[in-house]
């Protein structure tokens, strides 16, 4: 096979990333239905292609062909491109997601990374924190109340639970001594290493409860609550345009629970095969996702909806406390030589 320029390796390689991405994002929409219908033995999506799997598709299409809506008094330039400022950052940030080692690809010596980055958790964590920007922004833009209650219930629960998310992941950076995702991967993988998820329990049991809470799903789903805000801040939209607000989510959904996989279940490794080759470890990686994806479904069928106070209280009486107290308590093992 010839050798590519190692700029062409590099194109290849975020298409192929990022149209996995979108692709998951759109199977995601078919599993939150085909999910629900299994966990409430109803029988779901199944016209659309064999057992439904084109549903997505057929989806994409109908938004493609619907009337888009501009409601009277809205400001145009803001409505129009906030649902692309709510869905870019979370397709951002998966650029140094580590989905397995070194690969040879086309004659070049590569990392499965769109890049890898020296402060990659920061990246994540800087980069997925401007889609609220997007809601904010769709919500004010549309003049209506229901839409602007849901961008600012967005923006406080963003607030409350942003604090403990940076702090659940500052002890996994403290216990790998390092913000790059890759190394923080590989330091679970050393000789006698424990994951970090038996190693920092309450860090996971925290970013678990804040990437549900980050991504605005239920049952933190504030932001649209049906039953008070009809739909919250996408509400006014149609289209493509609505569409896009969930693609954000999803895609979102997904670069959560790839980081969890990262900082917690060592990425892409397999228990006592530590010499695992590259597709190999791509498939446990993409198990390991899959697990926290199902969980995201899981949740929001079986759990009632928090009260907005109860999540507020939840938030920085219950959390922001816990997160503390784990940084603290993890820095003082380490200073004893236990962790």
């Amino acid at each position: 096979m010839p050798e590519l320029p190692l700029w062409l390796v590099w194109v290849i390689k975020a298409a192929v990333i990022y149209g996995a991405l979108l692709s998951v994002a759109g199977l995601m929409s078919l599993a939150e239905r085909k999910v629900s219908a299994w966990m409430q033995y109803r029988i779901g999506p199944n016209r659309v292609g064999p057992f439904g799997l084109l549903q997505p598709l057929a989806d994409g299409v109908k938004f493609m062909f619907k009337e888009e809506l501009v409601p009277a008094g809205a400001n145009p330039f803001l409505f129009r491109i906030a649902p692309a400022l709510a869905a870019l950052p979370a397709m951002l940030a998966v650029a140094v997601i580590p989905f397995a080692g070194e690969i040879e690809l086309f004659g070049q010596r590569t990392t499965l990374s769109v890049t890898d980055l020296p402060i990659s958790s920061l990246y994540v964590l800087a980069v997925g924190g401007l889609g609220i920007y997007g809601i904010i922004l769709g919500g004010w833009s549309s003049n209506s109340k229901y839409s602007l209650l849901g961008s600012l219930r967005a923006s406080a629960q963003m607030v409350s639970y942003e604090l403990s998310l940076i702090l659940s992941i500052l002890a996994v950076v403290a216990l790998s001594g390092s913000l790059d995702l890759r190394v923080i991967a590989d330091a679970q993988q050393a000789d006698a290493a424990l994951w970090n998820i038996a190693r920092a329990p309450l860090a996971f049991l925290l970013f678990v409860v804040c990437m549900f809470a980050e991504t605005n799903r239920h049952p933190f789903d504030f932001a649209e609550s049906e039953p008070e805000l009809v739909g919250g801040f996408h509400t006014e939209y149609s289209a493509m345009r609505f569409a896009l607000f969930f693609l954000g989510e999803y895609c979102a959904m997904t670069v959560m629970s790839c980081l969890a996989t990262v900082l917690f279940l060592a990425g892409g490794a397999i228990p006592f095969w530590p010499d695992a080759p590259w597709w190999a470890e791509l498939a446990s990686f993409l198990v390991k996702m899959s697990a926290f994806l199902f969980l995201y479904l899981w949740v929001r069928w079986t759990l009632p909806r928090f009260r907005f106070d109860q999540l507020m209280r939840l938030g920085w009486k219950v959390l922001l406390p816990l997160a503390l107290f784990n940084l603290f308590a993890t820095a003082a093992l380490m200073a004893a030589g236990v962790l």
